[in-house]
């Protein structure tokens, strides 16, 4: 049927048909235009060539791949002007203009340059130890704060184990490299915290005010940190909180000391909120363990945490908190028998409020607003009638901000940086005598403070195994009435895939005290204090063992110093102080060797001088010890779903100065803890029984000595011990955890 239909149009396509011999002639085609060869070879920075690298042209299917020897070669037919695309993962993609149809175009020397995700590896780590689920670089993890033996679930306690830091049992804060508890800052989601320590008597350790679940991840950096952060001459502590919650769950937890907690935790989609509070009274326990020095210990805290995701990437966060404490003392002094009678109590209020987004062109911002209230009322016994006390309160009330920008498309190998930050300050103190019945109010002591900051800082990737950051931070005092510029520097050299080599240089200001810019901050003389830190860090983490050897030097400068007979006089102060700490820290871990084992050596060697407040001679400080060891070890047993932890504490003896300042060494410190969380379930809720026991063999540890004020016959001063309140602390807690979306696992260790 279909031969037929085509039958007519044959005869009339046929040669002399005469509709044939009509048809117009068909023109010839146009001649091909002329091939283009190109070809060429591709290297990377070094001049290795580099195999598998696209090289095609725009906008076309022509192209082809290099060879084992970075040689490419190919043809097109098309002509004009082109863009020659030159592509491979981990490096920067090249783009090459070429004009088509002129024959061979050689490309003989193409080079590729590493993209900036390739030379991730390679950070700054010197000085910094960081706890944290994301970096490669961590040396610690967030659970660790938690089961350290000895630390007590506090983050100051759990760094008091790292190398850089002398335990001061006395003071529970953290002294770090020659510098005292206040040359180290502590900052929240960036903004510094003007009170992190509960209020506490001398003489008596204090706790920090943040549980450690609230943190995501901790930055414990022992010097040369980044321009980011300032005033802290000797250290900083980054804490980063929690985003979204992860579940949404019920807390209980009961402590044999006289605690209570309990803790409410929401999720949805894209905001969590978190309710706790808690209520501590250790009268009872004093009942069971009578204390050498404390006498009564009563708290009561609660804190909301809301965060909200806000776009695709960007997140809301705001944290309040109240505590209220009240805290009895019998402190060590040479005219009173069984010690002198102290009273504390502490109000603390603080919120805290942050917000980080991405913006255009690159660009992120985060920033933020805190603001702290924190008072207290010391009340003194005094000699005299039974009545007499001497009343001492301060109170302190400031408000900080910050915004930061940063970008990290702004180059292909750096990114940039840069932000200001401000701080408003009130501190008064107010002392009131009584006497015989009779209450005189001395006069009120005041000084505020408006501070500003700005800083700018770019890390830099000069090549795959050498990275850098550079920065600089300027501040001003109004209290001071001066400013103060601070640059910072920091390399860092990868020489192997697991090791590398770090060093650091900055220099770091601080203005004084409060307690001392109370009389001094009408002194137009008065200065920053400074240090100068200079560090070089060997870091090795392979198969989760990790080995930090840091050498140090810190050079202090304008320290305060007065006459300790004319201290309410302004006129007694100046910034002529000076000192030096320099060391050597050494810090291995080991989560590899021995299976459900993990342990942990650090070391500090350290050797300083410093001349400040009222010291006559450049000498070593009383909370400077020049050898520190910690020997921490967790184990599992899975069988027994118990987790085992001891901690072994070692710092050499102290020295302690009596009124003419003559040295006297107290004993060395020691210490053995010990604790155990075992993981059991509660109608399928995960419950953990927490115990704890430190300085399990009730070594009588000497923290230093308080001095009569008058010598006596032979010169010499009459002293006491300043001891720990109990030759051990033993004690037992219950977490209950309700979460009706989780059936509880005992088979792993607990978080």
């Amino acid at each position: 049927m279909k031969t037929l239909l085509l039958l007519p149009l044959l005869l009339l396509l046929r040669p002399g048909c005469p509709a044939a011999a009509q048809a117009p002639a068909t023109p010839a085609p146009p001649a091909l235009a002329t091939a283009t060869r190109l070809t060429g070879t591709v290297r990377d920075g070094v001049g290795q060539p580099l195999p598998g690298v696209n090289v095609f042209l725009n906008t076309t299917f022509d192209g082809a791949s290099t060879d084992s020897l970075g040689r490419f070669r190919f043809e097109t037919r098309q002509t004009g002007s082109l863009v020659l695309m030159v592509t491979l993962i981990g490096y920067e993609p090249q783009e090459l203009p070429v004009q088509l149809g002129q024959g061979v175009i050689a490309l003989p020397n193409i080079k590729l340059k590493a993209s900036r995700a390739a030379l991730g590896d390679v950070v700054v780590t010197a000085g910094a130890f960081e706890a944290s689920d994301e970096k490669r670089s961590s040396v610690l993890k967030p659970l660790d704060i938690l089961t350290t033996a000895g630390a007590l679930a506090d983050v100051a306690g759990a760094l008091n184990t790292l190398p850089g830091t002398t335990r001061n049992g006395e003071e529970g804060k953290l002294f770090v490299r020659g510098g005292a508890a206040g040359e180290t800052k502590q900052f929240m989601d960036g903004l510094p915290l003007q009170s992190p320590y509960g209020g506490t008597v001398s003489g008596t350790p204090a706790r920090g005010r943040f549980a450690p679940t609230l943190f995501k991840g901790t930055v414990f950096s022992t010097g040369g940190y980044s321009a980011e952060y300032g005033q802290a001459l000797s250290a900083a502590v980054i804490l980063n909180t929690q985003d979204l919650a992860p579940e949404t769950q019920t807390g209980i937890t009961l402590l044999s000391l006289g605690s209570v907690g309990l803790s409410q935790q929401q999720r949805w989609e894209r905001a969590s909120v978190a309710v706790a509070g808690d209520y501590f009274n250790m009268k009872p326990y004093f009942g069971v363990v009578p204390q050498r020095v404390l006498t009564a210990m009563e708290s009561g805290s609660g804190s909301v945490a809301y965060r909200q995701r806000t776009g695709e990437a960007g997140i809301f966060k705001a944290y309040g908190a109240f505590g209220t404490a009240r805290t009895g003392v019998r402190t060590p002094a040479v005219d009173w028998q069984n010690g002198r009678p102290v009273d504390l109590q502490n109000h603390n209020a603080y919120l805290n409020t942050s917000f980080r987004s991405p913006l255009r062109g690159g660009w992120s911002v985060n920033t933020g607003l805190a603001a702290t209230r924190d008072e207290q009322t010391i009340a003194l016994g005094t000699q005299g009638p039974a009545a007499d006390v001497s009343h001492v309160r301060e109170r302190e009330e400031s408000v900080v901000g910050r915004v930061v920008l940063t970008n990290d498309s702004v180059g292909t190998y750096w990114n940039l940086k840069m932000g200001a930050d401000g701080l408003g300050q009130r501190f008064a103190q107010q002392v009131r005598q009584q006497h015989a019945g009779q209450e005189t109010d001395l006069p009120r002591r005041a000084f505020s403070e408006q501070r500003a900051a700005a800083f700018a800082e770019a890390n830099i990737s000069f090549t795959s195994q050498l990275a850098g950051r550079v920065g600089g931070r300027a501040e001003y005092s109004a209290v001071l009435g001066r400013w103060n510029a601070a640059p910072r520097l920091a390399l860092a050299y990868q020489l192997s895939e697991a090791s590398q080599l770090s060093a650091a240089y900055g220099q770091f200001y601080q203005t004084p005290a409060n307690y001392l810019l109370l009389s001094a901050h009408r002194n137009n003389a008065l200065r920053f204090e400074r240090a100068d830190h200079y560090l070089l860090t060997f870091q090795r983490i392979r198969a989760d063992r990790t080995l930090r050897v840091e050498g140090y030097y810190k050079n202090y400068d304008h320290l305060t110093r007065f006459d300790a007979a004319t201290q309410f006089q302004h006129t007694a102060y100046a910034s002529t102080g000076s000192g030096y700490a320099r060391g050597l820290d050494f810090f291995w871990r080991d989560r590899k060797t021995v299976r459900n084992l993990d342990y942990w050596v650090s070391y500090g060697l350290l050797d300083t001088r410093r001349q400040q407040r009222t010291d006559p001679v450049p000498a070593v400080p009383t909370f400077a010890a020049r050898h520190s060891l910690s020997l921490v070890g967790k184990y599992w047993l899975g069988k027994l779903h118990t987790l085992v932890g001891a901690t072994y504490a070692y710092t050499s003896p102290r020295l302690s100065y009596d009124p003419g300042f003559r040295a006297v060494r107290t004993p060395s410190f020691q210490d053995l803890s010990m604790n155990l969380s075992y993981v059991t379930s509660i109608k399928r809720k995960l419950t953990i029984v927490h115990v704890s026991c430190s300085n399990l063999l009730g070594r009588a540890n000497v923290f230093g000595y308080r001095y009569g004020a008058a010598p006596s016959d032979q010169g010499t001063y009459q002293r006491v011990s300043v001891t720990p309140s109990a030759p051990r602390m033993l004690f037992v807690v219950l977490m209950v955890s309700i979460n009706k979306a989780r059936p509880a696992d005992t088979s792993v260790a607990p978080e």
